[in-house]
């Protein structure tokens, strides 16, 4: 390699480094001209805008308050204790049979007897109410298949799964 490749290939590395250092400077000088436009522009024209502070406030208010008994509200009304709503009434042996029990009852799924099959509510019956009762309430694993407590409803009351299994049943 001659003397003059040599300077040539420096000359055009220094060139290439103050073009490369010409552009940083350059994006670097618009990058702080872009921010200082901005800050300038967005805090008088955006911020401070009635209709966006309206709109931020709107955005970021509380869900809902909490008053305790004697608070005077915003409204100026003071704040009662609120009634409990009475308990829901009781259903029928028809209506938990309804809700619940059809889904393996009304189709035998799972080797549940059949509802008004009495062939299949037979072997059952013969245990006596209390047994079933007791197999209802805290569930049953079986030859057939499996009972879960209270039909898997466990909000209802042991008396509704009660009325439900005399209702399937026919004891009452």
């Amino acid at each position: 390699m001659s003397n003059s490749d040599h300077t040539d290939d420096q000359q055009f590395f220094n060139m290439f480094m103050v073009v490369i250092g010409a552009l940083i400077a350059t994006a670097l000088g618009l990058a702080f001209l872009a921010r200082s436009v901005g800050a300038d522009t967005q805090v008088a024209w955006v911020k401070e805008d009635p209709d966006y502070i309206t709109e931020v406030d709107a955005r970021v208010k509380p869900v809902g308050q909490v008053h305790l008994p004697g608070d005077v509200a915003a409204t100026g009304a003071v704040a009662t204790a609120a009634v409990a709503a009475p308990p829901a009434a009781k259903l029928t042996g028809e209506q938990v049979y309804n809700s619940a029990c059809f889904a393996c009852h009304g189709a035998g799924v799972g080797g549940a007897p059949k509802f008004g099959d009495a062939a299949s509510w037979a072997p059952h019956i013969a245990k006596g109410a209390a047994t079933l009762h007791k197999h209802a309430i805290e569930g049953f694993q079986g030859q057939l298949g499996y009972m879960p407590p209270k039909g898997g409803r466990v909000d209802l009351s042991d008396e509704e799964v009660m009325a439900a299994v005399d209702y399937m049943a026919g004891f009452k």
